[in-house]
């Protein structure tokens, strides 16, 4: 079962978002969302490199339950169950890409090894 946010008391706002935030995949998920708008299962999982099936249902779970993703699935067979980002969802990644030019930045200046979105790894 995923786990519920904190829901407080937070310490400050940074505290707050991170609450929601928090796991390796839960920036990535919004990133891909972001960047594809409609994904299923097998597509964020592709696009996810790592992430075992378990990890991804859970994270995913726990973002809807935030507001953060809307799972849509269509009553065929075998059954198609795609994910989007909500408004809410939106607003969260506007609110992360300060940071992630921070990190492009950051991995460029240390020169640390980077994956592109196709999946090459380079340096």
């Amino acid at each position: 079962m995923a786990k519920a946010p904190r829901n407080g008391p937070y310490i400050c706002g940074i505290d707050a978002a991170l609450d929601v935030v928090s796991g390796k995949w839960k920036g990535l998920i919004l990133w891909e969302l972001d960047a594809h708008g409609v994904r299923r299962f097998s597509e964020l999982r592709r696009g996810l490199v790592g992430v075992s099936e378990k990890m991804l249902t859970q994270h995913l779970r726990e973002m809807e339950e935030y507001g953060l993703v809307h799972r849509e699935v269509y009553a065929e067979v075998p059954p198609r169950v795609e994910y989007t980002l909500t408004e809410h969802g939106r607003t969260l990644n506007q609110a992360l890409q300060p940071l992630g030019v921070w990190g492009s930045e950051r991995t460029r200046r240390e020169q640390l090894e980077a994956v592109d979105a196709a999946g090459a790894s380079h340096v």
